[in-house]
Formats: C-alpha cells, structure tokens, sequence
C-alpha cells in the first residue's frame, strides 16, 4: 500500500500481510503515520479488538531527492534550428552556459551516457542548462551548425557562441570528468 505524505518529496511504502488487511477491512482503525531519522513508523489502534491494543511496523522512508534539490533532470530536446537559436538568446540574457549532448538513438554510449548527463545536470541545476540533440531526428542544418562528425558529442556554448567540446568515445566517467572540467571553466 502506497501512502502520499503531507510532503510530496517523501513516499512511504507499507506492505500488509493478507489476514492484516482482511482484519483492518472488517473493523475501523486509527492509523498515524510518524518519521524519526529516515525511519517511518505507522501506529494502528483498533477500537473492536481488545486484545490488540497497538501495532507498529516500521517502514523504509524513500526520498527522491534531498533539501538540495533534484538528483536528476531531464535534458530538455532541441528539435531545429530555431530552437536552438532560442535556447541561445535566453541562455545569453541570463548569462549562462548550456551544455548540448548531440547524441543517437543508435549509438550504444549515447544512449549510456545520456541518465548520466542528466544526474549532471543536477549538480549545476541553476548555473548551467542541459540539452540534448538526436542527430537522426532534425535537420542537417542543425547537425552542420554544431559542426558534429562524431557521438556522442557535448558542447559547451556561451553568450550564443561555441566554446568547447568533449567527443564521448571513451569511458563515462572520464566523458563526466572532462565536461566538469570544461564547465569550471565557464561559470
């Protein structure tokens, strides 16, 4: 049984064995919900049955994200070259730069490396915005204005100007290294 808190962030999960909710279906019950360090306890009082005066099971607290923020954000797709050029000019009103992974649905280590991207998004949430382009899916046009031969490729651009590239070929956690690097640079 799932159970929405008052906190939206948090979800709590509580599984009752069969004879647990055929009891709980034949007589009403109070039930409360309470969190202590992670930890959440859901407290059972039933007024028909004496014998049972309080039950207590501890359930696991499961958060999506902490106080920070998000651990992951989805990067948002660029589908022409008016897009772009939008994404460009507010990214320049702002005074931030955004990342673009020009990737393929066919290509193995963009499709591993893009659930990457995206917990990277989170780390820079609102200092850098992250798009991605699927070479297969827009224009040439677009492809050629990013000046793109291989994939996958992450580009930094800044006051709507091509900065810096990584061209992924080689293991993720050295594509996500060279992209936190290349992104220090520019905040």
């Amino acid at each position: 049984m799932a159970v929405s808190a008052a906190n939206s962030q948090l979800l709590y999960r509580e599984i009752y064995s069969h004879d647990q909710q055929q009891k709980q279906s034949s007589t009403s019950a109070h039930c409360s919900l309470t969190v202590h360090n992670g930890v959440g306890s859901l407290w059972s009082d039933s007024s028909t049955i004496k014998t049972e005066k309080r039950r207590r099971r501890d359930t696991k607290v499961e958060a999506f994200w902490d106080a920070k923020g998000p651990t992951s954000i989805f990067l948002e797709p660029i589908t022409s070259t008016e897009e772009l050029d939008q994404v460009l000019v507010e990214a320049k009103e702002v005074g931030h730069p955004v990342i673009i992974d020009w990737m393929a649905n066919w290509c193995r280590k963009c499709i591993y490396l893009k659930p990457k991207l995206e917990k990277l998004s989170a780390e820079y949430n609102t200092r850098v915005k992250f798009y991605y382009v699927d070479v297969n899916s827009v224009s040439q046009v677009l492809v050629k204005r990013g000046n793109i031969s291989k994939m996958p490729t992450i580009q930094l651009w800044k006051d709507g100007e091509f900065k810096e590239e990584v061209i992924g070929g080689h293991k993720a956690w050295q594509v996500l290294d060279e992209v936190r690097e290349m992104i220090q640079k520019y905040i």
